[in-house]
């Protein structure tokens, strides 16, 4: 992980705050059919926050069982 990866994900999270913020607004106004365009609106951004910080998290833990392969692959994240 590098400080690129921090800032895609630090401005990703400010776009969904934003969206959210604004979805927010819109439902306290009672704008809901509005509101409901932009939870759509809302929710891709959450979409797309978090699959790219699976994909990261992914990296990170390939990058890791590189450098240390006397550990197994453990699939549980518990």
């Amino acid at each position: 992980m590098d400080s690129s990866d921090c800032l895609m994900l630090d401005a990703k999270q400010a776009i969904l705050d934003e969206q959210h913020r604004r979805f927010q607004a819109l439902q306290k106004e009672g704008k809901w059919a509005e509101a409901m365009q932009q939870l759509q609106t809302t929710m891709y951004c959450a979409s797309d926050l978090l699959s790219d910080s699976l994909n990261l998290l992914e990296r990170v833990l390939e990058t890791h069982r590189q450098s240390h392969p006397e550990n197994p692959p453990n699939n549980s994240l518990s």
